[in-house]
């Protein structure tokens, strides 16, 4: 069931590339950058025209003799940092590194505080009145709540 739940790779036959190590380092590039259309998958997984352009593109430089740096570097040029699914950490990133756990520690310190203003013992309900006994005497009731046979 989990093979069948894995994400198809959206890359088309017609972009694959004859040689295998080229290919490979295709597929590496593409995995780790993101579709602007779909926001959360990278090229390889999308189907969205935009994602198969960047992968027809990384291919072009790979053939052309460009490193996997220097093609990341004209990516980047291009799309800025949000086209890497693992931006760099620097000021224009910090929220999207740091949001996630500044939510997940605030998350936790309002239900710490909540667990934390509960009382340790469950309160105690007050006695009856004398009324109230009389009541359930005549619904045949005792004071425990139990039917009176």
């Amino acid at each position: 069931m989990l093979a069948m739940a894995s994400p198809a790779h959206a890359v088309e036959p017609s972009e694959i590339l004859s040689d295998p190590a080229l290919e490979s380092r295709a597929r590496d590039l593409s995995k780790g950058l993101r579709c602007l259309v779909c926001r959360n998958q990278s090229i390889d997984d999308s189907d969205a025209e935009l994602a198969k352009d960047l992968r027809v593109l990384v291919r072009e430089r790979l053939v052309a003799g460009d490193t996997d740096a220097e093609i990341l570097d004209y990516v980047r040029s291009r799309y800025g940092d949000y086209v890497l699914l693992k931006p760099p950490l620097n000021p224009a990133t910090a929220l999207l590194w740091f949001a996630g756990p500044i939510l997940l520690i605030g998350g936790g310190i309002v239900v710490w505080r909540q667990i934390a203003r509960r009382p340790a013992t469950p309160s105690v309900a007050a006695p009856l009145t004398e009324s109230e006994r009389a009541r359930l005497q005549d619904m045949g009731i005792d004071a425990k709540g139990d039917r009176q046979a």
